[in-house]
């Protein structure tokens, strides 16, 4: 007998050629206000805020809709003391060997070195770590298209932070292993991206970066 599985109904609004260009305009320039920070205010963040950032990120798609992702949040000072150490052994070796003098020369606008204080400014940490396979009967279960679904995942995780007036940085250590010792996670995840949120800090400012242009990015087939 052939499995049946259950279907509900679903329906969602629609708008004019003029409600959509006015819409989709006016989300395109509140989303180009947000802006990578590396100096965040030490003010805390409440818990249901993060948990609500989280469960939006949730709504993303992902392959067999397995949602491969684990959202790991640190607001523990010694945690995240100890991932900064740790950050900054791996981002200390980049610097001085590892990346190639065209890298340096590319981040030199950014104005980063390996020195990474905001990893215990900022109130908050989130770690996005995939979900390789899941255990199901003490049985592996192929989790697919893991880092496709989890980087869109991530997409709406950095939507929902600004969404909610806050700031991040999507900082990535390489390699970034030591995630899952500090925060002992289980041999099925691997850590993505390590992302620090907050409030901005006082005097903040950031590089003078233009964006592609819509011809730089665009190819339509018509």
């Amino acid at each position: 007998m052939e499995k049946t599985y259950p279907y509900i109904a679903y329906t969602k609004e629609s708008y004019t050629d003029v409600e959509m260009l006015q819409r989709s305009k006016e989300f395109f320039n509140w989303l180009d206000t947000r802006r990578t920070v590396r100096d965040f205010s030490d003010k805390p963040i409440p818990k249901k805020v993060i948990e609500n950032i989280l469960l939006a990120a949730s709504t993303a798609p992902s392959g067999a809709h397995k949602q491969p992702w684990t959202f790991c949040v640190v607001t523990n000072p010694e945690l995240k003391k100890q991932i900064r150490a740790a950050a900054e052994k791996e981002e200390y070796d980049s610097y001085n060997g590892r990346m190639t003098d065209e890298w340096l020369e590319d981040l030199a606008p950014l104005g980063t070195n390996w020195e990474k204080p905001f990893l215990e400014e900022a109130p908050a940490l989130i770690i996005v770590f995939k979900r390789a396979y899941e255990f199901v009967d003490n049985k592996k279960k192929n989790n697919y298209y893991v880092t496709e679904s989890v980087g869109i995942a991530t997409g709406f995780l950095l939507a929902a932070i600004h969404h909610a007036g806050l700031v991040a940085l999507t900082h990535t250590p390489s390699p970034m292993n030591f995630l899952t010792k500090v925060l002992n996670r289980p041999e099925n995840e691997r850590p993505f991206l390590l992302i620090p949120l907050g409030y901005l800090a006082k005097d903040t400012q950031v590089p003078d970066l233009k964006r592609k242009t819509l011809k730089q990015i665009e190819v339509f087939y018509e």
